[in-house]
């Protein structure tokens, strides 16, 4: 992407009242997809659901193998390529690829199309307008929104539809 790319996407959204709806979906579609996480996990465990523990292990041990790799790849962020103030206001350096908000959605979003399918596929839907809105926003690329999401994805498969088959 490109300083002209991004100012042509962004462009919409430069307004105050646009800008707050951006960083409304961002803090929303974050807020809403974290705290649904702890609900199912107490609803398994309250059920003695044998699944709360993939549920609980698949997404903390992707999510921590995910922060070491993206630590060691530290590809910079948008604002730092392309000189650009973001929308959505960060100053981290570096650690832009894969995106860890959308690989938390998008494996959270796994987790729930494994233990209920409807609220997985809502999950996927909200995961994708978060990364839209990170990109909007300057803080990831394109690239970082989708690495992201495809590995929350295949976490998800591996871990409950291959490795919690075999138990």
């Amino acid at each position: 992407m490109t300083r002209q790319q991004y100012e042509a996407i962004s462009a919409p959204f430069r307004g105050e009242k646009r800008k707050s709806i951006l960083l409304g979906a961002n803090r929303g579609v974050t807020w809403l997809c974290y705290a649904a996480y702890p609900v199912l996990l107490i609803a398994l465990a309250l059920l003695r659901d044998r699944r709360f523990f993939w549920a609980l292990g698949v997404p903390a041990v992707s999510f921590a193998v995910l922060s070491l790799v993206r630590s060691k790849l530290n590809f910079p962020r948008p604002y730092q390529v392309l000189e650009i103030t973001p929308l959505i206001p960060k100053n981290t350096q570096g650690k832009s690829m894969p995106s860890r908000h959308v690989f938390s959605i998008f494996v959270i979003a796994m987790t729930f199309l494994w233990v209920l399918p409807w609220a997985g596929v809502v999950m996927l839907a909200l995961g994708a307008l978060l990364g839209l809105v990170r990109v909007i926003g300057g803080v990831h690329f394109p690239r970082d929104v989708l690495v992201g999401a495809a590995c929350g994805v295949l976490c998800g498969l591996v871990g409950y539809w291959g490795l919690a088959r075999l138990f």
